[in-house]
């Protein structure tokens, strides 16, 4: 077993498609700031409604990663 230290973060990640594509935005978009991510965890998932209708998703989600020497 490695003795690795991780640190999270949250993130918010939005779609006007589905729940998976806002936390693939999410995480795309933490990978260009970001080094050695090893895990997420979907923390809340909500929609985001104009005139009674679904007009986006909005997902958090905490993303792990390994801390360097």
């Amino acid at each position: 077993m490695s003795d690795h230290v991780y640190k999270k973060l949250e993130l918010v990640g939005s779609s006007t498609t589905s729940i998976e594509d806002a936390v693939q935005n999410a995480l795309a978009r933490a990978e260009k700031t970001i080094r050695n991510m090893r895990w997420f965890e979907v923390v809340e998932t909500r929609g985001y409604l104009e005139e009674n209708k679904l007009s986006y998703w909005q997902v958090t989600v905490k993303v792990g990663f390994t801390l360097e020497d």
